[in-house]
């Protein structure tokens, strides 16, 4: 995926960066002319005083053109193999054997063309009188000598093609690195003014607390059962796991909240464990949802005698959940299968695979959930919270 700060990149300099078709063959065409010419003329300034510097110039550009294909090989071959996977990779011991390989191939290409098809290919198009004469070299020697004029050549391309194509990715990646800078410094941003928000509601939950004691109890309980169930969902969820005590209180919590809008109609019963959840830790949030469901779709002021048993035991690191409520006999289907129930089934796939038992029971007058689960029993296991001070309400 294109960042913006790429996109800007490619739509300001796109003949050096756009990866488009049309921009990327005009680079490299250029590229591979202004090397014709600066070949070309470099050709030309061999010491051959009996010959001109401008008679020189057409055989120059023949033997530009026909030493190009092992330039191309190599130039290539390090651009679009050893770099992205290899140099960039950081595997510099095969990043050499690679460029030593291929230098090496390069010059017994070039060795090759200089021995076997200049001069065949100089006679096809020029003239006697324009051909410039090659350098006689020792007849014992004439391949080694090629190969060694052939290696210089392959190293100054290959040279300038790597230095340009690793210029270009040490740029972008830099340009890359300060994008990826700048959103991690609006992303704490975020983080700080997100922090800043439940102070506020925190602030006005307790002037709210404060306020409703003094005209209804039952508010106040609210209030302050609300508030401690958004400071736990706030700032003890953010851990990966988190005490099994904690959770169980928030859970009794939420019930409680619940209960008050049923009055002395509902039925309950609640059993939890004691002291034993101490070093037991569970993933958090993972048993409200059961628990909301039973409120959001079983429980009805349709029924005459709601009720709702939630039991927890624990054996060691096993623990087990009952969990079985009262519904009108015409409760929907979804009761069983809502998405808070599809979610929490996901969730103990990804976090206890193996490790859980979970069976639902959607009879036609009760709803039954049964939870096997292995937790972890840990003896120090720190869980930081970052819960805000409440301030007091006159503060």
């Amino acid at each position: 995926m294109v960042t913006l700060k790429e996109w800007i990149i490619m739509t300001e300099h796109p003949f050096i960066f756009s990866n488009e078709p049309k921009y990327r063959i005009q680079r490299h065409l250029s590229f591979w002319a202004a090397w014709c010419i600066f070949q070309t003329i470099i050709y030309s300034f061999v010491h051959m005083p009996e010959v001109s510097f401008l008679k020189r110039i057409p055989t120059s550009f023949i033997d530009s053109i026909l030493f190009m294909p092992a330039h191309i090989f190599l130039s290539y071959s390090l651009m679009y193999f050893v770099i992205p996977f290899y140099i960039v990779r950081h595997k510099y011991i095969l990043s050499a054997i690679w460029i030593i390989i291929l230098g090496f191939a390069t010059a017994a290409l070039s060795g090759i063309t200089a021995i076997y098809i200049i001069d065949p290919v100089r006679i096809f198009f020029l003239s006697q009188s324009a051909i410039v004469p090659s350098h006689p070299l020792p007849g014992s020697n004439i391949f080694f000598y090629s190969l060694m004029a052939g290696l210089r050549g392959g190293i100054s391309i290959g040279g300038m093609a790597a230095a340009i194509k690793l210029m270009k990715h040490w740029y972008t990646e830099g340009q890359r690195n300060l994008q990826l800078q700048k959103e991690n410094i609006q992303s704490q941003l975020q983080v700080l003014k997100a922090q800043v928000h439940p102070h506020f509601l925190f602030n006005t939950l307790n002037n709210i607390y404060s306020y409703t004691q003094d005209t209804s109890a039952i508010a106040s309980r609210l209030v302050m059962g609300l508030s401690d169930i958004i400071r736990y969902m706030l700032y003890e969820c953010n851990q990966p796991l988190v005490p099994l005590s904690k959770e169980l209180i928030m859970i009794r919590e939420y019930i409680n909240l619940e209960r008050i809008r049923y009055g002395n109609q509902l039925d309950l019963h609640i059993e939890l464990p004691g002291d034993e959840t101490r070093n037991t830790f569970i993933s958090p949030l993972l048993i409200i949802p059961f628990v909301e469901n039973c409120f959001k779709h079983g429980l009805s002021n349709m029924l005459e005698h709601p009720w709702l048993s939630f039991t927890v035991l624990l054996d060691e690191n096993h623990m087990t959940m009952h969990l079985l409520n009262s519904k009108p006999a015409t409760t929907n289907v979804l009761h069983a299968t809502g998405i808070g129930i599809d979610n929490v089934r996901r969730r103990l796939e990804l976090l206890y695979p193996g490790k859980y038992e979970l069976v639902i029971n959607n009879e036609e007058e009760v709803f039954i959930v049964n939870l096997k689960l292995e937790l972890e029993k840990r003896k120090d296991l720190n869980i930081l919270s970052q819960e805000p001070i409440l301030m007091a309400a006159n503060a």
